[in-house]
Order: C-alpha cells, then structure tokens, then sequence
C-alpha cells in the first residue's frame, strides 16, 4: 500500500509521517486489495484537520477529521476509515 501524506499550511515532520504510517498499515488487516492512500493534513486557526481518500480496486473512500490536537484527528481518521472498509467487505461477502 502506498501512502502519500501532504501538509496544508502545516511542516509534516518525520515524527508525523511514521504515526500516519502506523495509524493506516492497520487498514491492511481488513481489506487486502489497497493500492494506494492520499493524506491530508491542515491547520485553520486552533482547529486541526485530517483528510484522506483510500483507493481500493474498484471503490473509493474519504474520510475526514478535526480535533483540537492533530495525532486525534488522525486516530478518528483511522477509526472512520477502518469502519468503511470493515463495512464495504461484509457488503461483498454478502452479496456473494
């Protein structure tokens, strides 16, 4: 799975990529079929912003975040995603 992060008026530091990293490599466990995955994270005045769309064969998901602290919009990132892909996969095993 590829992972491309980009900031929006913010400096994405190293420390940052590896937590978007270790949040969105847990999204391997319930779907098998991601290519590739784009982030975005933003600040606007005290609020902090997490954007990301996962590309899975055939599909596209987006979800977004905002907290007052940016590693907590990444973690409800992560937890929003993995309950779309959690669902997209029960609709397919059930339709099958």
């Amino acid at each position: 799975m590829q992972i491309t992060i980009s900031g929006h008026h913010i400096d994405v530091t190293p420390a940052l990529k590896d937590y978007v990293n270790n949040r969105l490599d847990k999204l391997g466990r319930h779907h098998d079929r991601i290519t590739s995955t784009n982030v975005i994270l933003s600040v606007d005045k005290l609020v902090q912003k997490a954007e990301a769309s996962v590309h899975v064969s055939g599909k596209e998901f987006f979800a977004n975040s905002e907290a007052d602290d940016l590693y907590a919009a990444i973690d409800m990132l992560a937890d929003k995603l993995d309950r779309q892909l959690i669902k997209h996969k029960e609709k397919q095993r059930s339709h099958r």
